[in-house]
């Protein structure tokens, strides 16, 4: 009885295992998107550092809302099925971007060696985000049921 029960339960978390992927990763993008475009990010210090380092030539508000709507179209496009690729390859310049801190700017991030500020936590909780993208991926491509 309870072997069938796990069963069934794993059953439908397999079921569930990519759409709820998908919107997971569209509800922080999109989020985090919508705040930066309504100036409440609450990565706005972190932004506003890591642009005065990289690119003090374009204008900051208008960095923040191009940011804001590429991280929203980041969202929208995971919950498309086929459109993996687009999402990702869209993902691959944010993450260097986000990463960029970590190197950039390790006052802001590091508290000491290895040991991450909250804004360094906050760039370091992205490799869930890219572990979660390279089972879409790798889901999408159809690979599993090829080698089976």
């Amino acid at each position: 009885m309870l072997a069938s029960l796990e069963h069934r339960v794993l059953k439908f978390l397999c079921r569930i295992c990519f759409p709820f992927t998908r919107f997971a990763i569209f509800v922080v993008y999109f989020w985090f998107g919508v705040l930066k475009l309504v100036g409440l990010s609450p990565a706005e210090a972190l932004v506003k550092q890591l642009w005065s380092q990289t690119i003090p030539f374009i204008p900051f508000h208008g960095f923040e809302i191009f940011f804001g709507l590429y991280e929203m179209a980041i969202g929208i496009i995971f919950l498309l099925p086929g459109k993996e690729r687009i999402a990702l390859y869209l993902l691959i310049p944010h993450m260097i971007m986000t990463f960029g801190p970590l190197v950039l700017l390790p006052d802001f991030t590091w508290k000491s060696f290895m040991v991450p500020s909250l804004s360094g936590s906050y760039i370091l909780k992205n490799l869930t985000i890219i572990a979660l993208a390279i089972a879409i991926a790798a889901n999408a491509g159809g690979f599993q049921k090829q080698k089976a």
